[in-house]
């Protein structure tokens, strides 16, 4: 059997090295996705898209479809949300999502969570804002939060 070994110069270069402040911020955010799209329905049901919509307009997350349908079958599994086909003007059904009774249990008890995890964050973090004024800002750009 012959082995051989190329020393030479490839023509694709190497993939990038991920940057860990950004692997860290997109867990963080795949993290939290679950409590998101609770409360994006806690005011009425939604159908997908406009789950997808409210999570960008109220928040930094940009997430894709493949991400939230599996997210909203597996909540539906756990009894957190229902979900039902409704004929809409356009002429095809669309699948409107609403939160059940167990579903706003829940985003009551990760919102109780959240406040008490982030508050003992903020206060954790509190002597890092004032050494931030001496480094650069990290720019703000929405993380595209891809399937689990």
């Amino acid at each position: 059997m012959l082995c051989i070994v190329s020393c030479c110069e490839s023509d694709h270069p190497p993939p990038p090295v991920p940057d860990p402040a950004e692997k860290w911020e997109v867990q963080l955010r795949k993290g939290s996705l679950e409590l998101a799209i609770l409360a994006a329905l806690w005011s009425g049901p939604l159908y997908g898209l406009e789950i997808l919509r409210n999570l960008e307009s109220g928040s930094d997350l940009v997430v894709v479809e493949g991400t939230v349908y599996p997210l909203l079958t597996r909540l539906r599994t756990l009894g957190l949300v229902d979900s039902e086909w409704v004929e809409s003007d356009s002429g095809h059904p669309r699948k409107y999502y609403r939160l059940t009774d167990a579903g706003r249990s829940r985003a009551l008890a990760m919102t109780r969570i959240w406040a008490r995890f982030s508050a003992s964050m903020s206060s954790l973090l509190a002597p890092l804002h004032t050494a931030d004024s001496a480094v650069p800002a990290i720019s703000r750009q929405p993380v595209v939060t891809e399937k689990p």
